[in-house]
C-alpha cells in the first residue's frame, strides 16, 4: 500500500512511521508534517534514506499543495495525526488550533473525495468526552459518551471528528476514527507531563505539578496505539469509532513521583503551581470494542513502559536538549515561571 501519513515528525506520528517501516517494508510511506515546534525532523532521521519512505515539508491546510500530493502520489490510504495538540497552548491561542485541526482535516477530506483512497483514518482523543469524576472511578468513557469538550483544543478535535463522520455518511467517504488515552514513550515534546518531568529532574529542576496534582489519566504506551491504529486501518469497520485505552490510571503526581524514584532524585524538586483553566479531572477508557472486534489490547504495563521511556531520555539526552531552548523555553516561562 501507499500510505500518507500526516504530522509524522510529531510524537506519535514518528513512533507510528518507524512501526510501519518495521512491520511492512512493502508499504511505502510518505509523510506530510508542517514542523512547527512540535514536529522534529530529527524523529525521522534513521529513516530518511529508506526507499519506501518519503517526506514532505507542509501544511494540511494548504489546499494546492494537497491536492498536488494526493494527484501526484495516488495513495491508498491516509491516516492524519497532524493536529496542535497541547491544551496549555490552546488556551493562549486558539486560532492555530482551528485552523490546523479543523480546516486542515476538511482540506484532506476533500482530497481524499477527489482521488479516491480505500481508508482514511482520523486520530484523535479521548478529551473529546470531557473529563468524568474523581469520586467514580466505576465509569469509563465508551464510544457512545457524548462529546463535552472543556478547551478549544479538545473542541477542535471534536469538530475534525463530526467532520470525519459528515463525510462518511454524506459523500460515503471510508472512514475510522480512533480515540485514545494519553500516550508516552519515545520523541514525545518536552512541554508533555512526563518527558518535562524526565528533563527537569534530571537537571534538578523544579518540577511543576498543576494545583495537587490529583487529575487522573490513563497511560498509554505509543507502541502499543501504533499497533491499534494499524489494525483499525486494516480490519476496522468503516464508519466506526474505536477507543484505544490503556488500562494504566494513575494521578498526575503518582507519575511524577514514580519518575523521581527511578531517576533517584528528591521529592523536594515538585513545585505546586497554579491550576490551569478547565482543567480536566479524569480520562478514562473503555477498549471493550477494539478488543471484541479487532483482538486488540494493551501489552505494555505503565511500570514497564515508564522504565523504556526513561531509558530512551538518557540514551537521548542530545535529542531533548536541542529542543529546551528558543521559543519552547520563552513559552516555558509563559506558562511557569509566575505560578
Amino acid at each position: 500500500m501507499k500510505i500518507i501519513v500526516t504530522g509524522g515528525a510529531g510524537f506519535i506520528g514518528a513512533n507510528f512511521v518507524h512501526y510501519m517501516l518495521e512491520e511492512y517494508p512493502d508499504d511505502h510511506i510518505i509523510c506530510l508534517d508542517k514542523l512547527t515546534y512540535a514536529g522534529n525532523i530529527e524523529n525521522l532521521e534513521s529513516v530518511m534514506d529508506n526507499e519506501k519512505f518519503t517526506f514532505i515539508k507542509g501544511d494540511i491546510a494548504d489546499r494546492l499543495l494537497v491536492d498536488k500530493l494526493f494527484r501526484d502520489e495516488k495513495p491508498d490510504v491516509v491516516i492524519n495525526f497532524a493536529a496542535e495538540s497541547h491544551v496549555d497552548r490552546s488556551v493562549t491561542d486558539p486560532d492555530i488550533f482551528l485552523q490546523s485541526n479543523i480546516i486542515g482535516t476538511g482540506v484532506l477530506l476533500d482530497a481524499c473525495r477527489e482521488y479516491g483512497i480505500k481508508r482514511f483514518h482520523q486520530v484523535s482523543t479521548d478529551e473529546v468526552y470531557g473529563d468524568l469524576p474523581l469520586d467514580r472511578p466505576d465509569l469509563f468513557f465508551t464510544e457512545d459518551t457524548p462529546i463535552h469538550t472543556s478547551s478549544p483544543y479538545s473542541a477542535s478535535k471534536a469538530s475534525a471528528d463530526l467532520l470525519v463522520q459528515a463525510y462518511h455518511r454524506t459523500f460515503g467517504l471510508p472512514v475510522t476514527i480512533s480515540r485514545c488515552s494519553n500516550n508516552y514513550g519515545p520523541y514525545q515534546f518536552p512541554e508533555k507531563l512526563i518527558p518535562l518531568m524526565i528533563a527537569n529532574a534530571l537537571n534538578d529542576k523544579e518540577l511543576p505539578v498543576y494545583s495537587k496534582g490529583e487529575n487522573v489519566r490513563d497511560w498509554l504506551y505509543v507502541k502499543d496505539h501504533c499497533i491499534a491504529i494499524d489494525l483499525i486501518v486494516r480490519k476496522g469497520t468503516v464508519g466506526e469509532v474505536y477507543n484505544v485505552g490503556g488500562h494504566n490510571e494513575k494521578t498526575n503526581l503518582e507519575v511524577v513521583k514514580i519518575i523521581l524514584k527511578e531517576l533517584g532524585k528528591s521529592e523536594d524538586l515538585i513545585k505546586f503551581v497554579a491550576d490551569r483553566p478547565g482543567h480536566d479531572r479524569r480520562y478514562a477508557i473503555d477498549p471493550t470494542k477494539i478488543g471484541n472486534e479487532l483482538g486488540w489490547e494493551p501489552t505494555t504495563l505503565f511500570d514497564e513502559g515508564i522504565k523504556k521511556t526513561i531509558g530512551w531520555y538518557l540514551d537521548n539526552r542530545s535529542w531533548w536538549e536541542n529542543i529546551i531552548s528558543g521559543e519552547y523555553q520563552n513559552y516555558y516561562e509563559k506558562m511557569y515561571g509566575n505560578r
